[in-house]
C-alpha cells in the first residue's frame, strides 16, 4: 500500500509544504506593509507635531512628537539587532512591538528577514528603510535642536527657517517610505506569480504521475496474472512429485485433490477418494491417548506417536498438519500434508543410540555417563549407603596396540568391555570414557560392597587372557574408587576424585585399587596439583609466566666482560600476584609440561636478550636458564635452541644451561649426550644445586660441566657450622681440581660472603649480593655492572 500511493503521498505533502511556505512569506510580506503604514505614520505624525511645537511652543506637542517617532525609531532598532552576528531575536521582537507590529506580525517579520533579506526586491526595500536612518537621525537632532531653543524668545527664533527644515525632511522620508512599500508590492506580486507557477506545475507533475501510476499498475496485474497462471502449473507438477502426501478438502471436508503419494499411503486411488470423506478413508491414532478419527480440523503440527491406520487394518507412523485455504460464506476447505515417518524414527532412533554410546564397545559413552552420575548424585539424599563410582584404566594395553596394531586394540577393548559387563549388576552403569579408560557406576552400595566389586574387576581382567595372532597377553588395571554419600558432592569432584585415584594407583606400581578419602593427604596433594595443570596450561597460552634476573657476583675479582645473570621464572596470577616457582614446578615436573614451560622461556629470555645487543644495552658475560631432567629426552630441543638463536642473532657462548644434579643422576646417559651437543654449538653448562643429591665426584667428573654450584643448604649455615664450611671447602677444592669454577647459592648474609672469599669460591649467588628483579630492567640499565659484596 505505501509503495502503491507513496509518490502522491510525496506530492500532496510538497504542495502543502508549498503552501504553507505561501501562506507564510505572504503573511510577513502583508506585516511589513503594515509596519511601513504604522512607520510611515508615526513618520508623519511627529514631523506634524514637531511643526506645532515649534509654532507654539506648546510641551504637549513636544511630548507627542517623541511617542510619534518612537514607532520608526524602535522599527530601526529592530532592524538592527538582527543585522547582528548571531542576529538578537529577542531585542528585534522589542523593537519590532515597540514600533506598534501586532504581536502575531512579530515572528513573521524576524522570520522574512532573517530568510529573505538578500532575496532581490526585500533587498531594495530594506536599503530603502536603510538609507531613511541619516534623515530620521536629523530628525530627532531637529527636535532636540527646537526644544533647546524654546528657553529664547520668538523674537530671537528663526522660526520660518526650522518649518523648511521640517518639510524637508518629510519630503525626503515621505519618498524613501514610498520607494519602500514599492519594492514591497513589487515582490508581493512576483511572489505570488512564482508560488502559483510552482503550485500549477506541481497539479500537472501529480497529474502525470497518476496517469503514469496507473499504466504501471495495469502492466503489473497482467504479469502477475502470468506468474500466477505459471505457477498453478508448476504446484501441480510439484505436487504431483513430492515424497509427502498432500490431500485438499472442500469445505465439507470432502476430498478434492490427491497426489500419488497420498494414494500410496491411504492405499486409495484418488478416483475413488474423490468426494469421499477424509475420515472415512483412514484413522488417526495417537499412542498416548484413545483413538481419534481424521477430519478436516486443524491438528497439530508433527504430534508425538501418531499412527495411520488405514482400511486394511495396517499402520503407519506419520506426522499429518492442516493448513486452512480460503474462508468465505461457504466455510473453510483444508489442505492435509501427511508426513510418512517410519525410516525417519528409525533413523533418529539410531541417531540417539549413537550419541550416547561407544560405536566399539557398544558401552555408554561419556556423555551418557556423566548424565547418569549426575541422577546418581541427585538420589544421594534418599540412599543410606550411597554409590560408587570408579575409573578403571588398563596396564598395557600400549603394548598390544604398539605390538599388534589398532584392530587387535579395539578387539581388546570388545572383549574387555563384555567382560567387565558380566561381573556388574543389571541396574550398574559400566562405560567407556575413550581410549583404554572404562567407568563404572556401582548403585547403592557401601564403601565395602564397592571395594569387593573393584577387586573382582581387577582379578577378572588379570585372569584375561588375550590372544592375537599367535601371541597372548596378560593385562592389568589400575581403578580409582570414589564413595558416594554425601548429596552436595559435584560431579566436577566426583570425576576428578576417581581420575586422582586412579592415576595414584598407576603411580604406587599399577594392578592394584586406590580408594580416594577426603582426609587423604597424598590424593589431596594429586589434587592439588591437577588444577595446577589447567593454569599453566593457561598461562603458558596466555603468556602468564614472567621472567626475573639474579647477578652471579664475582667473589674474588674475576676478570669479566660484563656481569653475570641467572634467568628465574615467576608466574603472575590474573591479580597480579607473583608465584614462586616452587609452587607450580612439581605439578608441571609430575605431569609432563615442562619440556613446553623450559621453551617458552628459552624463548623469551632469548628474544630480551637480543633486544638487549641491539639497542646497545650492557655487555652481558654469562646468560643461565636452567633447564628440567624432562627437557633431555625432548630429541627436538636442539634443533629449537638453534632455530631460537639463529632467529634472535645470540651468540651461543653467552648461554649457559643449568641442570640439577638429580635429574643430571637420573637420566645420565641422557644428561652427557644432551650436554655434549648443546657444548658442540657453544653453549656451557653448571651443574645445579650439587651437594643435594647423589653427590657422587664420579658423576661430576663424567660430566662436561664448566660451572659447580654449591647446594644454599650448606651456604646458609657455613658461617657458624664447621661441617657445613668443610663440605663448602670441599665441593670447592674437588671442583677447582678438576677445572671447573664454583659458584654458592643462597648467599644471604654477610657472613657467609666473607667465609666463601676465605674458602676461595669463584662466584656467589643470593640476597646478599642481590634481589631477583624484572629481567628487562636489569637488560636495559646501563647500571648493571658486575657488582661485588
Amino acid at each position: 500500500m505505501l509503495a502503491l500511493i507513496g509518490p502522491f503521498i510525496a506530492i500532496v505533502l510538497f504542495q502543502a509544504t508549498l503552501a504553507f511556505v505561501s501562506l507564510e512569506v505572504l503573511s510577513s510580506v502583508r506585516a511589513y506593509i503594515a509596519g511601513e503604514g504604522l512607520w510611515t505614520k508615526g513618520q508623519k505624525n511627529a514631523i506634524y507635531f514637531l511643526d506645532l511645537y515649534n509654532q507654539t511652543g506648546d510641551p504637549q506637542y513636544y511630548n507627542l512628537y517623541r511617542s510619534a517617532v518612537a514607532i520608526p525609531l524602535s522599527d530601526r532598532a529592530a532592524r538592527l539587532a538582527l543585522e547582528k552576528s548571531p542576529p538578537d531575536v529577542s531585542a528585534a521582537r522589542s523593537g519590532f512591538l515597540g514600533g506598534g507590529n501586532h504581536v502575531d506580525d512579530v515572528d513573521g517579520l524576524i522570520w522574512l528577514f532573517r530568510n529573505f533579506r538578500n532575496v532581490s526586491y526585500f533587498d531594495r526595500a530594506v536599503s530603502k528603510w536603510i538609507a531613511s536612518d541619516p534623515i530620521l537621525d536629523e530628525l530627532v537632532a531637529l527636535g532636540e535642536r527646537i526644544r533647546a531653543e524654546m528657553d529664547r524668545p520668538p523674537s530671537e527664533r528663526d522660526l520660518g527657517a526650522t518649518k523648511v527644515q521640517i518639510e524637508e525632511l518629510n519630503r525626503r522620508l515621505t519618498i524613501l517610505a514610498t520607494a519602500f512599500s514599492e519594492s514591497l508590492g513589487e515582490g508581493s506580486r512576483a511572489l505570488k506569480f512564482i508560488l502559483i507557477t510552482a503550485n500549477v506545475v506541481a497539479a500537472f507533475f501529480l497529474i502525470a504521475l497518476a496517469i503514469w501510476w496507473c499504466r504501471h499498475v495495469l502492466r503489473q496485474r497482467h504479469m502477475f496474472e502470468e506468474a500466477l497462471r505459471a505457477e498453478k502449473e508448476r504446484a501441480q507438477v510439484t505436487l504431483a512429485s513430492l515424497a509427502e502426501a498432500v490431500i485438499s478438502t472442500d469445505p465439507g471436508g470432502r476430498v478434492v485433490y490427491m497426489n500419488s503419494a497420498a494414494e500410496r499411503l491411504i492405499g486409495t486411488p484418488s478416483e475413488r477418494a474423490g468426494g469421499l470423506e477424509l475420515n472415512s478413508l483412514f484413522t488417526m491414532k495417537n499412542q498416548k491417548s484413545e483413538d481419534t478419527r481424521a477430519t478436516d480440523e486443524s491438528v497439530p503440527a508433527t504430534p508425538p506417536s501418531q499412527l495411520l491406520e488405514r482400511a486394511d487394518g495396517t499402520s503407519v507412523a506419520v506426522s499429518m498438519t492442516t493448513t486452512p485455504l480460503s474462508s468465505n460464506g461457504n466455510g473453510v476447505s483444508n489442505v492435509v500434508v501427511i508426513h510418512d515417518r517410519t525410516s525417519e524414527q528409525r533413523f533418529l532412533a539410531r541417531l540417539s543410540w549413537q550419541a550416547s554410546h561407544d560405536d566399539l564397545t557398544g558401552l555408554p559413552n561419556r556423555r551418557e555417563f556423566i548424565r547418569n552420575l549426575q541422577g546418581a548424585i541427585a538420589q544421594l539424599g534418599s540412599r543410606a549407603k550411597g554409590h560408587a563410582l570408579m575409573f578403571i584404566d588398563l596396564d598395557q594395553f600400549k603394548v598390544v596396540n604398539d605390538t599388534c596394531g589398532h584392530a587387535a586394540g579395539d578387539q581388546l577393548l570388545s572383549q574387555m568391555a563384555v567382560m567387565l559387563r558380566s561381573h556388574m549388576r543389571a541396574t550398574d552403569v559400566l562405560a567407556r570414557l575413550g581410549g583404554d579408560e572404562f567407568a563404572a557406576l556401582v548403585m547403592n552400595c557401601d564403601i565395602d560392597q564397592a571395594a569387593g566389586v573393584a577387586e573382582e574387576l581387577r582379578c577378572a581382567i588379570e585372569r584375561l587372557n588375550f590372544t592375537w595372532d599367535k601371541r597372548s597377553f596378560k593385562l592389568s588395571a589400575s581403578i580409582g574408587l570414589v564413595h558416594l554419600i554425601d548429596p552436595s558432592t559435584t560431579i566436577e569432584d566426583a570425576l576428578r576424585a576417581a581420575d586422582v585415584g586412579c592415576y595414584t594407583a598407576k603411580e604406587k606400581g599399577r594392578n592394584r585399587i586406590q580408594v580416594h578419602h577426603p582426609s587423604d593427604s597424598e590424593l589431596l596433594q594429586r589434587v592439588t596439583e591437577m588444577d595446577w595443570i589447567q593454569k599453566l596450561r593457561v598461562a603458558l597460552d596466555e603468556d602468564q609466566f614472567c621472567l626475573y634476573g639474579q647477578k652471579i657476583v664475582s667473589l674474588n675479582n674475576i676478570a669479566e666482560i660484563g656481569p653475570r645473570l641467572e634467568v628465574l621464572l615467576r608466574l603472575q596470577d590474573r591479580t597480579g600476584q607473583l608465584i614462586p616457582p616452587n609452587t607450580f614446578l612439581p605439578a608441571a615436573e609430575r605431569y609432563g609440561l615442562m619440556p613446553m614451560i623450559d621453551r617458552w622461556v628459552v624463548r623469551h629470555a632469548l628474544a630480551m636478550l637480543a633486544r638487549c645487543e641491539s639497542n646497545a644495552g650492557p655487555m652481558i658475560s654469562s646468560y643461565a636458564i636452567n633447564l628440567s631432567g624432562a627437557t633431555f629426552t625432548d630429541g627436538n630441543f636442539v634443533s629449537f635452541l638453534r632455530d631460537q638463536l639463529q632467529v634472535n642473532r645470540v651468540r651461543p657462548e653467552l648461554l649457559c644451561f643449568e641442570l640439577t644434579e638429580t635429574s643430571a643422576v637420573r637420566n645420565f646417559a641422557g644428561a652427557q649426550s644432551f650436554i655434549h651437543a648443546l657444548k658442540g654449538i657453544g653453549c656451557r653448562f653448571a651443574l645445579d644445586d650439587f651437594g643435594s643429591g647423589m653427590s657422587s665426584f664420579g658423576y661430576l667428573r663424567n660430566l662436561d660441566v664448566d660451572y659447580v654450584k654449591i647446594d644454599g643448604s650448606f651456604v646458609k649455615g657455613m658461617a657458624t657450622d664447621p661441617v657445613n664450611r668443610a663440605i663448602v671447602d670441599m665441593i670447592d677444592h674437588i671442583g677447582k681440581v678438576m677445572g671447573k669454577r664454583t659458584i654458592a647459592e643462597s648467599v644471604e648474609h654477610s657472613d657467609s660472603v666473607q667465609a666463601l672469599r676465605e674458602i676461595g669460591v669463584d662466584y656467589g649467588q643470593g640476597y646478599a649480593l642481590h634481589a631477583p628483579v624484572p629481567l628487562a630492567s636489569l637488560l636495559v640499565s646501563k647500571s648493571v655492572g658486575l657488582a661485588t659484596a
